[in-house]
């Protein structure tokens, strides 16, 4: 299936905002996040962007690229979102440095190539 150009757009900030996370995390320790209180609302709000994105997608894109878990991305984004105040800080260091990262190739793998310039 084709992406439409809106679900085309929304993997694209998907993607960016994935790699955005892997470069803020590189290098940087446990201990270093735990203490990063900036880091932490920066790595929540990439998260917010994956979560609130793939909400966005087209119902029959996420059916046929079920290889990428739309239902927990959206629902981390819903936590971010709604409940603010129960973010655990060991969840988004998971998040941050074993799932966005893995994401990224599964998206680079779905996402179309940009049209020709003209």
């Amino acid at each position: 299936m084709q992406p439409t150009e809106r679900d085309a757009a929304y993997i694209w900030d998907m993607l960016d905002a994935a790699r955005t996370i892997q470069g803020f995390m590189s290098g940087v320790r446990f201990e270093e996040f735990l203490k990063d209180r900036k880091l932490q609302l920066a790595i929540e709000r990439c998260v917010e962007i994956i979560g609130e994105a793939s909400r966005r997608v087209s119902d029959e894109f996420k059916t046929a690229h079920s290889q990428i878990p739309w239902a927990r991305v959206i629902a981390q984004r819903n936590v971010i979102a709604h409940e603010y105040d129960d973010v655990k800080q060991e969840r988004m260091w998971l998040i941050a440095t074993v799932h966005a990262p893995a994401l990224i190739p599964d998206l680079e793998a779905i996402l179309p190539p940009p049209p020709p310039i003209q």
